[in-house]
């Protein structure tokens, strides 16, 4: 065959497909915006902006109140190391919500194996504050039992899907043995206020994954006899509960609290003008939100409470219109724990609930709290992200809930 040769290009040089790689990343940006809930982001910025405000309100009183003859800390100490931390978290934030729903759930359940590790060994090697061994010292300090909030959440989730594959599973016994587990080791500490969190996370799970009314009420009572015996057995709760049973006395914490919520009428004294404030014990951490109504009014309390409520009710519309039976939950239990530690250090600050040492999420100075919030929020924004042009067939919750029907 005398024809002509076929024509072959040559491959010379790197291949010019490499080229779009260099607008990976905002391609990816841009999906991300694109299906994050930004109304969701915007108010929880709202809420760490107006933290940082109250946080530059009490500095100046817990740094005087911290000082001593031979240190003097400087009034704002705790408003620079609070912007540090929240730059930090919305770092975390940021990182953590860049996660697909995958990676979001593998994330949540190593952070939950890990801390509970690391819970373990806080009776033997952590730190003693103010009589409390809470913390363990690596080069920082911080809180496991903070870091474990959002993997609680997604661990507990994670296990009770395990019965749309397996409908004979025990997993509502394997989630109720998780709880019993932590509930042991933050006691060990002790800690009973996260241990109620957490409880209460657990009962917002398992109602969710569709428990019999009867097997309700026995968690309920047993809720109850654990919650009692706590009372007997426990010296610090006790006291805690008689105090507040009994009405306290102007020295206590909970009614210097009121007190210092109250001084400042609907408007507030002003900024940095609060007098009470000054008497106040962890006015920076664990009663912000008094400071708050002492210097900016009780109007000032209300818009806080409304953005906690707005946060809650938006991402529980997000998670309505959801059919992944995991996001549900996940995302159901992640605001369950933040809405109901805001929920517990409001009620401590207006003495309708014992003291329990919680700060108030997002708003609250702290390194470990602040930082696991954020975590949390991240954790939220990747597990409710959606394709805006994706359209559902069904309700999501409708969906679901037929899905957990037929599992049972």
């Amino acid at each position: 065959m005398n024809g002509p040769r076929p024509y072959i290009p040559k491959v010379s040089g790197a291949f010019p497909a490499s080229q779009p790689n260099k607008a990976h990343w905002p391609d990816e940006l841009r999906i991300w915006w694109r299906e994050i809930d930004r109304v969701f982001l915007a108010l929880v910025l709202c809420l760490m902006l107006a933290g940082t405000v109250a946080v530059g309100s009490a500095s100046p009183a817990s740094a005087e109140r911290l000082s001593t003859t031979g240190v003097r800390l400087d009034e704002f100490l705790f408003l620079k190391q609070h912007v540090m931390w929240q730059l930090l978290g919305i770092a975390a934030l940021f990182a953590t919500s860049l996660l697909s729903r995958d990676h979001a759930r593998r994330l949540g359940i190593v952070l939950a194996v890990t801390m509970l590790g690391l819970l373990v060994l806080v009776p033997f090697i952590g730190a003693e504050v103010n009589g409390a061994r809470r913390w363990i010292d690596l080069g920082m300090r911080f809180q496991p039992s903070e870091f474990l909030k959002p993997g609680f959440a997604i661990l507990l989730a994670w296990i009770l899907t395990w019965r749309l594959r397996d409908p004979g599973l025990p997993v509502i016994a394997c989630v109720t043995g998780v709880m019993g587990l932590v509930a042991l080791l933050l006691m060990m500490q002790p800690n009973l206020g996260d241990t109620l969190l957490f409880a209460g996370v657990w009962f917002v799970l398992v109602l969710l994954s569709g428990v019999s009314v009867q097997r309700i009420s026995a968690l309920v009572g047993f809720g109850i006899a654990a919650l009692s015996a706590t009372y007997f057995l426990y010296d610090n709760a006790r006291h805690r509960i008689d105090a507040f049973l009994g009405g306290g006395t102007a020295f206590d914490q909970v009614d210097l609290a009121e007190r210092t919520l109250l001084a400042g009428g609907w408007t507030g004294s002003g900024l940095w003008l609060g007098v009470r404030k000054m008497s106040l014990p962890e006015a920076h951490t664990d009663y912000i939100f008094s400071v708050i109504g002492e210097e900016f009014g009780l109007i000032a309390c209300m818009i806080v409470v409304l953005l906690y409520l707005a946060i809650m009710l938006r991402v529980l519309l997000r998670l309505f219109d959801e059919e992944n039976l995991f996001a549900m939950l996940a995302g159901a239990g992640l605001i369950a724990q933040i809405g109901g530690q805001a929920m517990i250090n409001i009620l401590v600050n207006l003495q309708l609930f014992p003291s329990k040492g919680m700060t108030l999420p997002l708003v609250s100075y702290g390194g470990s709290s602040t930082i696991a919030v954020c975590i949390t929020v991240g954790l939220l924004l990747a597990i409710t992200r959606r394709n805006p042009y994706l359209k559902r067939e069904t309700p999501g919750l409708i969906a679901l809930l037929g899905q957990r029907d037929e599992a049972a």
